[in-house]
């Protein structure tokens, strides 16, 4: 019996995550920008999951759309990288969560990216975080997702 280390993009598969190619920023920006070890990507959207948290869209949607918007993410660094083996470790995740104004649940809903991030990247997808409500996201998503990943060389 042989033990065969399962790559990030193993784990993809498994899931039955197929990574499209990176789509083009909506502005005048670039989907990530590496200094040194470290990549910072632009903020993902979702595309599927459209609306207010607590208002159209319940605990759940938004999971999804935090799901989504973190498959998004890890399109950028397949991009960036080649292989996602170079990922060192998931640093910091920034979760924007598209909310109504009574709606106290973000970090439920980011759940959904960090949990995604656990699944690909196991340990070195733990990471910190911040989940913030705001009134209106691009497109009217309901969940937009930043992240800093350390690489390796």
């Amino acid at each position: 019996m042989t033990n065969t280390i399962k790559t990030p993009e193993n784990r993809l598969e498994e899931l039955g995550i197929i990574l499209e190619p990176a789509r083009q920023p909506l502005g005048n920006y670039i989907g990530c920008v590496r200094t040194g070890n470290l990549i910072f990507t632009s903020g993902q959207i979702s595309d599927q999951y459209l609306g207010t948290l607590g208002q159209d869209l319940t605990i759940e949607d938004g999971y999804q759309a935090a799901r989504q918007a973190a498959i998004n993410v890890i399109r950028i660094l397949k991009s960036e990288l080649g292989e996602l083996t170079r990922v060192k470790r998931i640093v910091k995740v920034l979760g924007m969560v598209h909310s109504a104004l009574d709606f106290t649940d973000h970090p439920k809903v980011i759940n959904g990216a960090s949990d995604l991030f656990v699944e690909v990247f196991g340990e070195k997808g733990v990471h910190a975080r911040t989940a913030v409500g705001l009134a209106q996201l691009p497109r009217n998503a309901a969940v937009e997702l930043e992240i800093i990943v350390e690489v390796e060389d």
